[in-house]
């Protein structure tokens, strides 16, 4: 008795047939005239069929979703000449972040450990907080000892006086407190090297662990988004968001990777100087005809912005 075969052709549908190896070859010839025709529907359903089959690696390769992500992705008009301006406006680096920063709170003399614990302290201590308070504030800790053994021992009334008037400096000397103990205990008093480790420490959201892990340890692993980069990006229609959180998001979808290191120091100074949250500067900035806010602003239908603070 003859075996029945069962053929896939690559159309994707299966036939039976009990012919012969030369029928099959003419079969074989004919579909492939065929499916010449109409090789794009084939491509698109190869595209649907495929994406699920973890089995053929091969088939895999080839598909390629670049088109849909473009169109998904909304890239603001004009962005590149607002970020040209933008570096244009802040060429000077004279801004209170770019002499006082998070990234010049530390130590530089000290242990390469200790200075990367110095510098997730100044980034805890700085939420809601003016550089210029967070960086007078890191240098009383530093003139005491800003080590993990000498912050555990040190009371918390000491710790106090140590870091006031940051705000919420009650909350943040338990913050510290915890931090301290937990990266004694599980991290042989160094600082987690990932996004998701620093998330777990006491105080520490998403905006301080990505910038932490560029300032620590040299890694650009996403946006940092505080309060001057969410307000900035939301009047210049970069993003639609409602929190720092949903805009490092947003921004990330779109803005090339390169430029993720840049934003939050180029936007935070731009923020302290021009586009304040109360009277922001407009008519100097180089942005002001071709941004939304701004345009609006000076024609006095805006007074004040009304973009969520973080919490």
């Amino acid at each position: 008795m003859e075996k029945t075969k069962t053929v896939t052709s690559t159309a994707g549908y299966n036939t039976r047939s009990g012919k012969t190896p030369l029928d099959f070859a003419t079969f074989k010839k004919k579909t492939k005239k065929q499916l010449s025709k109409n090789s794009e529907d084939v491509a698109e359903t190869s595209i649907n069929t495929d994406t699920t089959d973890d089995t053929n690696p091969s088939k895999r390769k080839h598909i390629t979703i670049e088109s849909d992500i473009k169109k998904n992705k909304k890239v603001p008009a004009n962005w590149e000449q607002v970020l040209s301006n933008l570096r244009d406006m802040r060429k000077e680096s004279d801004a209170p972040v770019d002499s006082m920063g998070c990234d010049k709170c530390h130590d530089e003399n000290a242990p390469l450990q200790v200075q990367r614990y110095q510098q997730l302290l100044a980034l805890m201590l700085s939420s809601q907080t003016k550089d210029q308070i967070t960086f007078a504030a890191m240098k009383k800790l530093i003139n005491h000892g800003c080590t993990i053994e000498n912050v555990l021992k040190t009371e918390d009334t000491k710790l106090g006086e140590l870091i006031y008037p940051v705000s919420f400096w009650k909350n943040k000397v338990k913050y510290i407190k915890k931090t301290s103990e937990m990266l004694l205990k599980e991290y042989n008093s160094d600082i987690p090297d990932s996004v998701e480790k620093l998330c777990k420490l006491p105080g520490v959201g998403p905006k301080m662990a990505h910038i932490c892990m560029e300032t620590a340890w040299g890694q650009i692993t996403g946006i940092g988004v505080d309060t001057h980069v969410h307000r900035i990006t939301n009047r210049l229609g970069w993003v639609t968001t409602k929190s720092p959180e949903e805009t490092r998001k947003a921004l990330e979808e779109w803005l090339p990777q390169p430029l993720w290191g840049e934003v939050n120091s180029l936007l935070v100074g731009f923020g302290q100087q021009i586009c304040a949250a109360v009277k922001p500067q407009c008519s100097s900035c180089l942005n002001h005809d071709i941004c939304p806010f701004g345009k609006k602003y000076l024609k006095g239908e805006i007074k004040r912005t009304k973009v969520k603070k973080p919490t």
